[in-house]
């Protein structure tokens, strides 16, 4: 896609953002059915994954680790943030690798070691790029890319949690 093409894609829908903002909100879903065993179906939209435990707290490596679909989720986000702004300003990139990585310890979820944290601690996301921009361009990419990519962002600011249950048949 060219960066006219974005832009004339873009313009009508950020146009009507302005003038009407609630049009801009949207309230995604993700939907899950618990599976057989310790598993959990999940409905991606485009095919059905199952989450399970990763090997390291039992799991048999079969199923798809929900740390590891996180980080996943990054990876996908940012590369599609990346490819946009670079669309954007007219950078090309012949090609590019991204890569997340999570530091994890499972004696916290687990409950091995009560003070060890649950959950991923450190994220390092990583881009190499086959491009002939410059250092300013490059520069400027990942700082858009950062400020735009919305797991980047949702990681980097969590927003509030809330957990709600419900019988089912009531």
């Amino acid at each position: 896609m060219k960066s006219e093409e974005l832009r004339s894609v873009q313009a009508p829908l950020k146009a009507r953002y302005r003038e009407t903002p609630s049009t801009a909100l949207f309230t995604l879903v993700a939907k899950g059915h618990l599976g057989e065993g310790v598993s959990c179906k999940i409905e991606t939209g485009k095919a059905l994954v199952v989450a399970g435990l990763h090997p390291a707290t039992g799991g048999n490596g079969q199923d798809a680790c929900s740390a590891d679909m996180l980080l996943e989720a990054l990876v996908g986000c940012a590369g599609v943030t990346m490819n946009a702004v670079a669309t954007a300003l007219g950078i090309e990139i012949r090609e590019g690798q991204v890569q997340a990585e999570g530091d994890l310890d499972f004696r916290g979820t687990l409950g091995v070691v009560k003070d060890v944290p649950v959950g991923l601690q450190n994220i390092r996301l990583k881009f190499a790029l086959d491009t002939d921009a410059t250092e300013d361009q490059l520069a400027t990419l990942l700082r858009l890319t950062e400020r735009y990519c919305v797991v980047y962002q949702t990681l980097a600011h969590p927003p509030e949690i809330s957990v709600i249950g419900t019988r089912t048949g009531d």
